[in-house]
């Protein structure tokens, strides 16, 4: 059998089989991601342009951009995806337009998560990422096409040429789009309505290339090499996801964690005079720099201005419209005092963990914290309480409390049975009344 041919039958059968209480929670967080998501400008501007577009192909574009480009959604470090924002929105979406539910909605998604994950782990994620691949969006139509192939009950035949024909509508990267409305979104919205479109057309009998993963495909197009040993993994995926606990580019979090516990620990930001951050040489460009008034992007993945706001602004670290107008004198200041290296060594903890190790000076101390794992990876993963927790933080300011008990109720529910449509109804009135 060809490598597309065992991920078909693979998909067919649901499967291996993922604890239930980890899709329950990745559910969750990845609805709380969504409605935070529609509350941003990007957000808007996506609502607005599909608000006459009803089609199903069109909502799970829609949905899955919202949750996206929240940026606090949920992410795989080895294969550097973020299959939550993808699979879950593509999944609620397809099963409540089937009437799909319980089981059959929980196989769907644990399907979904596996197959970005193997796909991106199969490809480098973290060595691809810094060649301006980007391997969610490369990822997206061959997981939605997984997802939607189990939701539809296509045959092992057909789900392999759903994957195969997802692999050909993918696309490696968008450039460098910048400002409040990036079609960076679009984009990605677009690779989750190919993952449906690859889906239903092989239910149609369209046929893909069963031997693009054994011939020169990715080779000859991309200069990768899938390695099939981690297309072909059996693990369940789920547990091995990381949660975010704030609003940030992942790479910028161990930092932030490691100068947090530094000012629990008792050292006041305002005695600390200089902070020199060290992490993996890979990510050292995409962090070090400053920001840009407007753009959202640059303060999200700023080391020193994340760094900042967990110094003198924690609070504001879980709002996803991280975009001042201006950034005050102190957070600049701050900013100022901070500077960030290549440190070799950390590559023994990289890509299983993205590590910082920080070291603060006082006028009378110098002081270190080495961070490998933040709250919210599998290390220290959240339990239901803190990921309800986080859900709050995000949604409740936005759509009151009332609102955010109801699509928490809803987002747990989900895999219960007899739910989704309701939920998918909730989160929609939801992100429309933030307009």
């Amino acid at each position: 059998m060809t490598v597309l041919a065992q991920l078909g039958a693979h998909v067919a059968r649901g499967g291996a089989a993922s604890p239930r209480e980890a899709l329950r929670l990745h559910v969750a967080d990845t609805v709380g991601a969504w409605i935070a998501g529609s509350a941003t400008p990007e957000g808007r501007a996506l609502l607005k342009f599909g608000e006459n577009q009803d089609a199903v192909p069109d909502r799970v574009a829609t949905h899955c951009a919202l949750a996206r480009l929240s940026e606090i959604d949920d992410i795989h470090l080895v294969s550097a995806t973020t299959p939550g924002a993808l699979v879950v929105p593509a999944a609620l979406t397809i099963a409540a337009s089937l009437g799909r539910e319980g089981a059959a909605l929980g196989e769907a998604i644990a399907v979904g998560y596996d197959a970005m994950v193997r796909l991106g782990a199969a490809l480098g994620g973290t060595s691809i990422l810094y060649r301006g691949i980007w391997p969610t969006y490369l990822a997206a139509p061959f997981a939605v096409a997984a997802v939607a192939a189990r939701l539809l009950g296509l045959t092992e035949t057909q789900a392999a040429h759903a994957l195969g024909i997802a692999l050909v509508l993918a696309s490696p990267g968008v450039g460098r789009p910048s400002g409040t409305t990036t079609s960076r979104w679009l984009a990605i919205g677009n690779a989750a309505r190919n993952g449906l479109t690859a889906a239903l057309s092989a239910q149609s009998g369209f046929t893909g290339d069963l031997r693009i993963f054994e011939g020169e495909f990715f080779s000859s197009i991309y200069g990768l090499s899938p390695n099939p040993a981690r297309l072909l993994d059996d693990r369940p995926v789920p547990g091995d996801v990381s949660f975010k606990p704030w609003c940030a580019a992942k790479q910028t979090m161990a930092a932030a964690q490691a100068l947090r516990e530094i000012i629990e620990e008792g050292v006041p930001p305002s005695t600390m005079s200089n902070l020199v951050v060290s992490v993996p040489p890979p990510y050292l460009k995409m962090i070090d720099h400053g920001v840009i008034a407007g753009e959202r992007a640059s303060h999200l993945t700023s080391v020193s201005y994340q760094m900042a706001l967990a110094a003198l602004d924690p609070d504001a670290t879980i709002d996803v419209r991280q975009t001042p107008e201006s950034v005050p004198a102190e957070v600049r200041d701050f900013m100022a005092k901070i500077s960030v290296r290549a440190d070799e060594g950390l590559l023994r903890h990289y890509p299983k963990s993205w590590p910082a190790h920080v070291v603060v000076t006082t006028a009378s101390a110098r002081h270190e914290k080495l961070v490998l794992h933040v709250p919210g990876d599998p290390e220290r993963t959240l339990d239901e309480s803190q990921v309800s927790a986080k859900f709050w933080r995000l949604v409740a300011p936005l759509v009151g409390d009332h609102a955010s008990e109801e699509l928490l109720r809803l987002a747990f529910a989900a895999l219960d049975g007899g739910g989704v449509k309701a939920l998918l109804e909730a989160m929609e009135k939801s992100a429309a009344a933030l307009g």
